[in-house]
C-alpha cells in the first residue's frame, strides 16, 4: 500500500470519531492492489489489531471466488477493517454475516434501507450496493480476521460503466457522505464486536432481518449449467443455507458450493 495515514487523509475525521474505541487507528491511500491482500500482510500482527486501511481505487478488488470487484474512483467506499481480537475457527463463518448487519445498520442510520442476501451481499432497490469478503489467518484454532467491505455511495457520471449486473448507490436513496459512512459501520463494529464468541445468535439475527424465512433465491450451484428457483427456510450451524424447491424437495447450500443470481 502507498503512503497513508497522513495528517490531511480524508478520512480523518472518522479516526477523530473512533478516539478512544478499538477501531481509532485509520490508514488511508489513494490507490492500492486490494485492501484485503494489504490486510493478509498484517494478520495477527498485534500493532495492527483493529485498523482499517482505506483505499480510493483498487486495481485487484476482488469478491467470492476471484470475481471482480470494480468500483471507480470517488463512487465507493472501499475498505478491509482487521478485527482486533481472534475469532475461533469454527465461528469463522459468521463472520461474514457479522460485518453485513453491522453495514445493514449503519446505512440504515444515512437513510439508506437494504435487504441482506445470502451469503455477503447487500441490495437496494434488489441491485447490489455492497459486497463483503473476509480474509484469515488461522493459527490453531483462533482466526486473525480482514473484514473486506465495498460499498457503492455516489452514483456520477460513468460510475456503473463496465459492472455487470448493474449496481446501486446509496445516493439512489440518499446522500451519503464516505467518511461518515465508514464511522457509522466501525462504531457497529465496536459496539457488536462480543457477538462473535456466539455465532448462532449472529445468524439468528442476520436471519430475521433478512426476512428468513420465505425468501426467493435463484441458484446456481458449482459445476451445474442451469440454475433452480427456492425458498430460504433457515440457516445450519455453519451458515449454510437450507432452501426449499417447489417441488417440495430440500437441499443446504453451503457457502462455497453456489453463486446466487439476483
Amino acid at each position: 500500500m502507498t503512503a497513508g495515514s497522513l495528517p490531511s487523509h480524508p478520512y480523518l475525521r472518522t479516526a477523530q470519531a473512533l478516539a478512544g474505541s478499538r477501531f481509532a487507528t485509520i490508514r488511508y491511500c489513494e490507490r492500492t492492489a486490494s485492501t484485503n491482500e494489504d490486510a493478509v500482510a498484517l494478520l495477527g500482527d498485534a500493532a495492527s489489531a483493529g485498523t482499517t486501511l482505506v483505499a480510493e481505487t483498487q486495481d485487484r478488488g476482488t469478491g467470492r471466488k476471484g470475481r471482480s470487484w470494480i468500483a471507480h474512483p470517488g463512487t465507493a467506499l472501499l475498505f478491509t477493517t482487521i478485527l482486533p481480537e481472534p475469532v475461533a475457527t469454527d465461528a469463522l463463518w459468521a463472520t461474514t454475516l457479522w460485518s453485513a448487519l453491522a453495514v445493514r445498520s449503519a446505512l440504515h442510520d444515512h437513510g439508506v434501507n437494504v435487504d441482506l442476501q445470502w451469503p455477503n451481499d447487500l441490495l437496494l432497490h434488489g441491485k447490489k450496493l455492497c459486497g463483503i469478503l473476509c480474509v484469515s489467518r488461522i493459527v490453531n484454532r483462533l482466526a486473525w480476521v480482514g473484514c473486506g467491505i465495498g460499498i457503492n455511495v455516489t452514483r456520477t457520471p460513468g460510475a456503473a460503466d463496465g459492472i455487470e449486473p448493474p449496481p446501486s448507490f446509496c445516493s439512489d436513496a440518499a446522500p451519503v457522505e464516505r467518511d461518515a459512512l465508514l464511522a457509522s459501520i466501525l462504531h457497529s463494529f465496536d459496539a457488536n464486536g462480543a457477538l462473535l464468541k456466539t455465532p448462532r445468535a449472529i445468524a439468528q439475527r442476520w436471519e430475521r432481518e433478512a426476512g428468513l424465512p420465505g425468501k426467493r433465491y435463484r441458484i446456481l450451484r458449482d459445476g451445474d449449467e442451469r440454475a433452480f428457483d427456492a425458498i430460504a427456510l433457515a440457516l445450519t450451524g455453519d451458515g449454510s443455507l437450507l432452501v426449499e424447491t417447489h417441488e417440495g424437495d430440500r437441499h443446504t447450500i453451503a457457502l462455497a458450493d453456489a453463486r446466487i443470481l439476483r
